[in-house]
């Protein structure tokens, strides 16, 4: 008797592993399953400028790639960089960080034609602050020449670089640095020496013309802003905008580098990463 039983014991089990089998071929992925790493770029290129290239997120005040929002290995930034080598080990040492202090829309197309010859998968754009922070208010990129010179390099990408993923980021928010620095004095020092002088010069005045300056910066960053969205979907579906994610981000002093209190340090430089990760590589 105890034989027969532990015979139909077996075969039960037999039947529940099979049906289990079955079942499983046609059920729904866990929503835990990680993206296939065969849709996930293994190589990418950062364009863009000083805040891209991490300029003053480490101790000392210069460049540092490391610490940048897009192709940094810190673990204090989770970069772009880092979240994609989670999921595609592929693509670990091949991103690479052309972006440049001081980089104007001007300078896109050269920094994105290294992209195409080192013919990544994944190329994140961040590029406008330099063109808003000049010497006079008449020193601004103009909204016209900001788009010819942006469609450039995006057309660079788009022929050397087809299947390409392209992130385009949006400027973040210029104004936002004084509303929170105008009143520290360590700020107000530190931009003395020429930080962003149409937006930052005379920082504590509520004269009618400093005020309209500001003012004028914001506006032509919303533009500017606006030209990115625009050529983003001229670029066609292998672009995506991040919808104004940067932009939005309020800044505190606690994500602001110590030195010039204007660029980002590594806690800025997390929060431009968090926002900006694009949710095709994160669903």
């Amino acid at each position: 008797m105890r034989r027969r039983w532990t015979t139909i014991l077996f075969a039960l089990a037999a039947i529940l592993a099979l049906a289990c089998e079955e079942g499983g071929a046609g059920a729904r992925p866990s929503a835990t399953t990680k993206p296939s790493t065969s849709k996930l770029p293994s190589s990418m290129a950062a364009l863009g400028d000083s805040i891209t290239a991490g300029h003053g997120a480490c101790i000392t005040f210069a460049r540092c790639g490391r610490q940048s929002w897009s192709t940094g290995e810190s673990g204090l930034v989770n970069s772009h960089y880092r979240r994609l080598r989670e999921d595609n080990k592929a693509i670990k040492g091949h991103a690479h960080n052309y972006s440049e202090a001081g980089a104007r829309v001007s300078g896109l197309r050269a920094q994105a034609d290294k992209a195409v010859r080192a013919k990544v998968e994944y190329v994140t754009v961040l590029i406008g602050a330099n063109d808003a922070c000049r010497g006079a208010l008449g020193d601004m990129t103009p909204v016209a020449g900001f788009r010819q010179d942006l469609d450039a390099a995006l057309g660079s990408l788009k022929r050397g670089l087809p299947k390409a993923r392209v992130l385009v980021v949006s400027i973040p928010d210029l104004n936002r640095l004084w509303e929170i620095g105008h009143k520290e004095d360590r700020a107000v020092k530190a931009w003395a020496r020429g930080t962003c002088p149409t937006l930052l010069a005379n920082p504590t005045s509520m004269a009618e013309a400093d005020v309209d300056r500001r003012a004028a910066v914001a506006k032509r960053v919303d533009a500017y802003n606006g030209q990115l969205a625009a050529a983003c979907k001229a670029y066609g579906k292998q672009c995506t905008y991040d919808g104004g994610a940067a932009h939005r981000v309020r800044f505190t002093l606690d994500m602001i580098n110590r030195v010039d209190w204007f660029h980002p340090d590594s806690d800025g430089q997390g929060k431009l990463a968090e926002v900006t990760y694009p949710r095709r590589f994160a669903a």
